[in-house]
């Protein structure tokens, strides 16, 4: 097989193939490489406050390069439109996230017009032990700073007392306060009004101010990169092996055509014939 593989149509074969397989491999490698990159971005641009205006718009979704950002705006509570989130941790305590809808000043729309209509951003005020009395929303315009994060999935729990949901969905808030909602909630900071302090860090604010950080993925691995990675190497093997087989038929076709070479059908003495020869 060795002499059918180094004719020159097979070693030119094998020379496309090798490249194949290493445009292949080189392809494997970058999908490897995409798998450990950092879509979250460092501490030092989530910890420097943005406005919210210039970094998100209603109804489009959080990426990862903004998730955990500190951000800021404008505008008041409503406090009409107002839950409790249920087996919260704070310090080793489960409790209650008091949210509370916040209408964001100048909110855009997604063509960039100016909003028609209130569009609000779930803003987790502050974590409470029992909601059987909920501590009321600052009135007036609010100064609001917070960590935005990325909207919970919805959870189906129907058994839940009137007033609470059973994971901080923007989704699922959108058709309960029938409003238009950014798809991102906010962890509160800090809440101005007038100069004062009326967020759960007031001492009469009834709240605890909850402990968040930025959202840490960067040591989280792309799966789907390291299947494409592994996908790329098996077609590079299959190049070769498609070469080698191709070899493999061309030897067997030639000893074929020794084998017919060597014993012809037509020269081949029936039975027969060698018995009048004999006699």
């Amino acid at each position: 097989m060795l002499k059918t593989a180094v004719k020159p149509k097979w070693i030119a074969a094998l020379v496309f193939a090798l490249a194949v397989s290493a445009v292949l491999v080189l392809l494997s490698q970058w999908q490897f490489s995409r798998s450990l990159e950092k879509d979250v971005a460092p501490p030092t641009v989530t910890e420097k406050v943005q406005p919210l205006l210039n970094i998100m718009v209603p109804g489009e979704p959080l990426t990862g390069d903004i998730e955990g950002q500190l951000v800021t705006t404008s505008g008041h509570f409503d406090p009409a439109k107002q839950v409790v989130v249920p087996e919260r941790v704070q310090d080793g305590d489960v409790g209650y996230w008091v949210v509370t809808a916040f209408v964001v000043d100048g909110a855009p729309t997604l063509s960039g017009v100016a909003a028609t209509k209130e569009v609000v951003i779930p803003v987790a005020r502050g974590w409470i032990a029992s909601p059987d009395k909920l501590p009321s929303a600052p009135s007036g315009t609010v100064q609001l700073e917070g960590r935005l994060l990325n909207s919970e999935g919805p959870v189906l729990a129907p058994d839940l007392p009137a007033g609470q949901v059973s994971a901080l969905s923007s989704a699922e808030l959108t058709n309960m306060w029938n409003v238009t909602t950014y798809a991102a909630f906010v962890v509160s900071r800090h809440e101005m009004a007038n100069g004062a302090d009326v967020g759960a860090s007031a001492q009469s604010s009834g709240l605890l101010p909850i402990t968040v950080t930025a959202t840490d993925q960067n040591d989280k691995v792309n799966w789907l990169n390291i299947f494409y990675a592994i996908e790329w190497v098996v077609f590079a093997g299959f190049a070769l092996f498609l070469w080698w087989r191709l070899v493999a038929d061309d030897y067997r076709r030639d000893q074929d055509a020794l084998y017919d070479l060597e014993y012809p059908d037509d020269d081949t003495p029936d039975e027969d014939t060698t018995k009048e020869v004999t006699k």
